[in-house]
């Protein structure tokens, strides 16, 4: 039996030339576990990145990462 993966996530290192800064933090976000929306959000703010992957991958939810890391703009990250 061959088990096959349902999803197998793009990777954000390009080959080519170097892609947009905003578009490779919203990628390294998505690939995190982080909701769309509040990857793209994210991407373009002033948020330390790799401190909001460290958070998730010690198993906080992405949400509770943003709102740590921004909590002057914690009705930003909430729906």
């Amino acid at each position: 039996m061959t088990i096959h993966p349902a999803h197998v996530p793009v990777p954000c290192r390009p080959a080519g030339p170097p892609v947009d800064v905003v578009a490779w933090r919203r990628c390294r976000l998505l690939e995190a576990g982080f909701p769309a929306e509040l990857a793209e959000q994210l991407a373009g703010a002033a948020v330390d990145l790799h401190a909001l992957l460290q958070l998730v991958d010690r198993g906080c939810a992405p949400e509770l990462a943003a709102r740590i890391l921004s909590p002057l703009d914690a009705r930003a990250w909430t729906s």
